[in-house]
């Protein structure tokens, strides 16, 4: 893919071979933006004036209606990765390879997005937060600080779909969501709550609770979580 930087980007990190930065987007000081990677795509409405035409469309055209993403100090934005416009990434973000973050969507400082990772818009997350490889995170959605969320997890906003009513799931500070765990439309995930892995949560969960199973049931503390993972650790 042949690189592009827009005249009214500011880039103070350090772009790969191919690499494209579109509208005002900034890329913070200490940045590293792999080749491949797109920053401030633009949303559908911005390329309304461009279907229905024949010939392809250069990276002109696309930066034209492009308003721009932020990428701040220190990030890592690994190859493949499509960040759209509107997307604001916090200090030391830092993908994997081929992770889409749509528009209007926040990522807090020091959060590690990863592989393959989909974030479906106007979502908000915390700092410190760990996704793992194959996470789907739609619209709506709210996750706090310091929470992890294991490989294949999804979240989904929709609970009739397709209805015009969405409902974003919201994971409170230092939760542990496990892998290919689903979480429905509306549900609360409470401060340090723990989702096993491939539990189906249908409604909300206490703080320092364990839940698991489908439908998620409560099955011990976050306490007792914490002694078996520290016996865990220990070989025992």
């Amino acid at each position: 893919m042949e690189g592009y930087v827009s005249p009214r980007a500011r880039v103070l990190g350090r772009l790969g071979p191919g690499a494209v930065v579109l509208g005002p987007s900034t890329v913070g000081e200490g940045s590293l933006v792999d080749g491949g990677v797109v920053i401030g795509y633009p949303v559908r409405r911005g390329l309304r004036g461009l279907l229905g035409r024949s010939g392809s469309v250069g990276w002109g055209e696309l930066d034209a209606a492009s308003s721009g993403a932020r990428i701040g100090r220190g990030c890592v934005i690994r190859r493949g990765s499509v960040v759209y416009e509107r997307a604001v990434l916090g200090d030391g973000v830092e993908t994997g390879h081929n992770v889409v973050v749509r528009e209007d969507t926040i990522v807090g400082e020091g959060t590690v997005i990863g592989t393959g990772v989909v974030v479906d818009g106007r979502a908000r997350i915390g700092r410190g937060v760990r996704i793992e490889t194959g996470v789907y995170i739609p619209p709506g959605t709210v996750i706090g600080d310091r929470v992890f969320i294991g490989p294949r997890a999804v979240f989904t906003n929709d609970r009739y779909p397709p209805s015009r009513r969405l409902a974003g799931a919201v994971v409170e500070d230092e939760a542990v969501i496990g892998a290919n765990a689903t979480i429905l439309p509306g549900v609360r995930v409470g401060r340090r709550a723990v989702v096993a892995a491939g539990s189906v949560v249908t409604r909300d969960v206490p703080p320092e609770t364990v839940v698991a199973g489908v439908p998620a049931r409560p099955v011990a503390s976050r306490e007792e979580y914490e002694e078996k993972r520290r016996r865990w650790e220990a070989g025992g």
